[in-house]
């Protein structure tokens, strides 16, 4: 038993911070920022919480999907960035909602989504639910050294979610992967206050080896591509809608490049939103459906990769 999107939604913060704006506390400019990025603005949270976004995306896709709370058997929030270390952010979500199934979390960086996609499928596989809430819930903004112009400068907050029910086509393929290393993209942990704890704590903000996240990113990009196609025995050419990780728009065109696909079947929501992580997947998904660019019975491709180093991709049949 596969599943079916029935319905997404997405949110961001109401302040957009452009390349301007950073150079006014940053050593950085738009001609720096966005010819090796593609990002010329990006959304932070000031007012909103991330609960607040979560819980917005939620209701969005539910209405989409003609579902009420009551009526969910599962909710799976991916996010790496929280409002809550404990409870889940699923729980958080739960309850604003007045959703009484069971919610947790998964932690996939990037990836995310598409592991939560995973996780729900194999939900269906067992007859353990027939409608899951799937939200991607990323605040980055407190995750980023905002005096590092080498990274505070591609990240956004956001939250995007879509509704699934049982019996669809859905995935045609699926395929998660993890090349285990922890440095080259990565957040410390708290360090807390243990008087018996004698290891070092770094700052807890990002760092990222950028030409190695580069390189990782468009071989995951290209070799899940092939690798789906090849599972599902379709063609590249069959697909009929790329979404990528929105990471950096370099990453992109040189993927595209390297498979030799048309540009304009590729999603891109980057310029105005940096990378929200596990949100930018689903928030460009949602984009599609609500432009009416999406049909009934075409492909979709989703590929995330991040830190771990994780690769999630999947291909869909929109229904």
């Amino acid at each position: 038993m596969g599943f079916r999107i029935l319905g997404t939604g997405s949110a961001l913060p109401a302040r957009s911070v452009t390349n301007d704006d950073l150079s006014e506390f940053l050593d950085t400019s738009d001609e720096w920022i966005f010819p090796r990025t593609g990002i010329r603005s990006r959304r932070i949270c000031a007012d909103e919480t991330l609960d607040d976004l979560s819980v917005e995306a939620c209701r969005l896709a539910l209405e989409a999907a003609g579902v009420t709370p009551d009526q969910l058997d599962l909710i799976i929030c991916s996010t790496t960035s929280g409002d809550h270390l404990i409870p889940a952010e699923a729980c958080a979500i739960a309850e604003r909602l007045g959703a009484s199934c069971p919610a947790f979390d998964v932690s996939a960086a990037c990836a995310g989504f598409v592991f939560a996609l995973d996780v729900a499928d194999g939900y269906f596989a067992r007859g353990r639910a027939e409608r899951v809430l799937v939200v991607a819930a990323e605040k980055m903004s407190r995750l980023v050294d905002w005096e590092d112009r080498a990274t505070c400068v591609l990240f956004g907050d956001g939250a995007a979610a879509a509704v699934l029910g049982a019996g669809g086509e859905s995935p045609l393929a699926m395929r998660l992967e993890t090349e285990p290393s922890v440095d080259i993209l990565h957040v410390p942990g708290i360090g807390g206050s243990s008087p018996y704890d004698r290891t070092e704590h770094p700052a807890n903000v990002l760092a990222m080896e950028g030409r190695r996240v580069f390189k990782f990113g468009v071989n995951a990009i290209c070799s899940s591509v092939s690798a789906l196609c090849e599972e599902a025995g379709v063609s590249v050419e069959d697909i009929d809608h790329f979404v990528f990780h929105q990471a950096n728009e370099r990453i992109l065109s040189s993927a595209v490049s390297r498979l030799g696909i048309d540009p304009a079947r590729v999603a891109r929501v980057l310029e105005e939103t940096g990378n929200i992580s596990s949100a930018c997947i689903p928030l460009a998904l949602d984009r599609l459906a609500r432009s009416g660019e999406l049909a009934s019975g075409q492909l979709v491709v989703l590929v995330g990769f991040g830190a771990g180093l994780d690769t999630g991709a999947c291909l869909l049949r929109w229904e």
